[in-house]
């Protein structure tokens, strides 16, 4: 079970976290735990970081630090009053070395991402002894592990880490014997490398975690808790009548995620698909409901069409040239200068001409891409580079897409109804994914079109 920053940020919240362990193990389930840092820490951390490498006068590590120390004492103190002397003092502890880390980064005008790394790794410090606290507060064996201790062992991409296949043999090595008397807590979001240095697993990294620690001892099912009801239709904050889904298959959760579903990132799917372990997403806030149930196949819902996703705040680039046509080497020249740049590219449109390449990806990269193609326009392999900022991506996501005839007719008949125009399309050899792309002022009309010509909103089946 992974519990997000949502779930561990207030008392109120970890002591549901406890009512859920609890009624688990009194069922007789054995329970690993892995735990997010309590909601808005790291955010706090990397900012004082920053700072911290920016600041010419002495920063405010004091206050900072005091911050921190008086809000998870005060949570140490309001769920496990028994326990909060001793944990006190590791969480004190930790707080000495967070600063004199900062310190030294300010001393040294140096943040490597390494260093980095270390330093943002603190949130999930404190918060998984709480936890843990709070958890033998009612009577529960249970035991802190860091990455390292849990046999989470990664590459050294800093701040973007994968686990290695040795993490398997380790943590059910180090986790498994726990298991049967007693609930170990995880910290999520970090690892190491084989050299023993700290490592970060990059953006939903606590997903990440808990599904490397499933897949290492070999679970049941992994319960990802989270602020939500589970996996839906689209963004309740556009689609009003968003529904939760019951069911979806590993490939659709993985295509709703590159396209900004925030429930879970891609990388979280992977090792549970490997072992077929399904993933569960559940509200921490509503245990009762039942939440989306991720599988290998898809199965149950029959819909051609099962969710929506919609991401704004992209950028459209259009490659052009006759000079590319028949032109080996192109494409690569051209992926290869983003690469550089470290820029992602999110969906990619080529016409069979080969005369024209459209990209869609992050706006805050449109820059650097910028300046990673213009030397390639310069040698006149492509005659023109634009872009254009006001754009928004659409995901049609559906296992039933494949092989179901007239699905395509039904999107762009829909999308041309409400008089939107689309910018360009892409679609994966899968059929489990057409994308588009529309100007930004129609992308959550067109959202809402979608919604609407599948009828994502009722539970019969479409």
């Amino acid at each position: 079970m992974k519990f997000g920053g949502t779930s561990v940020g207030e008392a109120d919240c970890i002591e549901r976290v406890a009512d859920i362990v609890e009624s688990h193990r009194a069922a007789g389930d054995e329970v690993a735990i892995v735990v997010s840092a309590c909601s808005g820490v790291t955010d706090q951390i990397i900012a004082v970081a920053d700072e911290v490498m920016a600041s010419k006068e002495q920063p405010q590590i004091e206050k900072f630090l005091s911050a921190m120390r008086e809000r998870h004492i005060r949570l140490l103190d309001e769920v496990a009053p028994d326990h909060a002397r001793e944990v006190a003092a590791t969480i004190d502890d930790r707080l000495i070395r967070l600063q004199n880390i900062l310190t030294a980064v300010h001393t040294l005008k140096e943040l490597t991402p390494r260093s980095r790394d270390y330093i943002v790794s603190f949130g999930e410090r404190f918060s998984a002894p709480v936890v843990c606290a709070a958890l033998r507060q009612r009577g529960i064996a249970s035991v802190v592990l860091d990455g390292a201790g849990a046999g989470i062992v990664t590459t050294a991409n800093h701040g973007d880490a994968r686990a290695l296949p040795v993490s398997e043999e380790k943590i059910r090595a180090r986790v498994v014997p726990l298991l049967a008397d007693t609930v170990p807590v995880i910290m999520g979001f970090m690892g190491v490398t084989e050299q023993g240095v700290v490592t970060t697993l990059g953006r939903s990294g606590s997903d990440y975690s808990a599904a490397v620690v499933g897949a290492g001892v070999g679970a049941d099912e992994i319960w990802i808790w989270t602020d939500v009801d589970g996996v839906m239709t689209s963004d309740p904050r556009i689609i009003r009548d968003a529904r939760v889904l019951d069911d979806i298959s590993y490939l659709e959760v993985m295509e709703l995620s590159f396209f900004g579903a925030k429930v879970l990132h891609p990388r979280s799917i992977e090792p549970a698909m490997q072992k077929s372990i399904p993933i569960r997403v559940k509200n921490s806030f509503r245990p009762e409901v039942p939440g989306t149930l991720i599988l290998r196949d898809e199965h149950q819902e029959l819909r051609v069409v099962k969710a929506l996703a919609l991401i704004e705040k992209v950028a459209l680039i259009n490659i052009n040239g006759a000079q590319m046509v028949g032109r080996p080497g192109v494409a690569k020249m051209i992926f290869s200068a983003l690469a550089e740049r470290e820029v992602n590219v999110m969906m990619i449109s080529q016409g069979s001409s080969e005369a024209n390449i459209s990209l869609i990806i992050d706006e805050s990269h449109l820059e650097a891409a910028i300046a990673a193609l213009t030397p390639i326009e310069k040698q006149g392999v492509v005659r023109e580079i634009t872009y254009d900022r006001d754009v928004a991506a659409l995901a049609v996501v559906g296992a039933g897409m494949a092989g179901t005839p007239g699905t395509g007719g039904r999107i762009f008949s829909a999308i041309g109804r409400a008089g939107i125009n689309m910018m360009m399309i892409s679609q994966g050899s899968s059929e489990v994914n057409v994308s588009f792309v529309v100007r930004g002022s129609d992308g959550k009309r067109a959202l809402q079109v979608l919604h609407d010509e599948f009828r994502l909103s009722e539970n019969s089946d479409d």
